[in-house]
């Protein structure tokens, strides 16, 4: 997380990508200070879910928070909630084949890239847990979109596919 001073006048530090609430970035600054313990860590975290509101930023941070820890059941439910705020911000269908074009014609708007990197670590974060099936279809979809490789569907697909040859050999 990088953390920069505002200025001498101004010595409090922030996160010079999150338009965030003092107390939030507060209690984000206090989860990578306390990396060590996980238990003091975590709660900083949750403390920061609870009041932000949903915000986006902050389901970001918690998944890759998660995501490091190798809490994968909430990293999961971080990625799920960036996703599903996204849905709900942009209006998006549930169904993939309303959504795909839309997800397509789109992909370079920010929420649009949000929701695509949210999907495709969701993908990665279900291949961890050994739901392989589920995983490949969220890459593929992912990799079918992305042209341009940013998402990560294709390095997902082509790892999960990959091992499955070689359990094949």
């Amino acid at each position: 997380m990088q953390i920069c001073v505002n200025s001498p006048s101004t010595p409090e530090p922030t996160l010079s990508w999150y338009d965030l609430p003092a107390e939030v970035k507060r209690l984000l600054i206090a989860a990578t200070d306390s990396w060590e313990d996980t238990a003091k860590s975590q709660e900083y975290i949750h403390q920061a879910l609870a009041i932000s509101d949903r915000s986006l930023d902050v389901f970001i941070a918690a998944y890759r928070y998660f995501f490091y820890k190798h809490n994968d059941a909430a990293a999961l439910q971080m990625a799920q909630g960036a996703i599903e705020q996204v849905r709900h911000l942009e209006k998006l269908p549930q169904d993939w084949d309303e959504l795909a074009p839309i997800l397509s014609s789109r992909k370079e708007e920010t929420n649009i890239r949000l929701y695509l990197s949210a999907y495709s670590a969701s993908g990665l974060v279900l291949a961890r847990m050994g739901a392989i099936d589920r995983a490949k279809t969220i890459a593929t979809r992912v990799n079918d979109i992305d042209n341009k490789r940013e998402f990560g569907g294709a390095t997902v697909l082509s790892i999960l596919t990959n091992s499955e040859n070689e359990e094949e050999d």
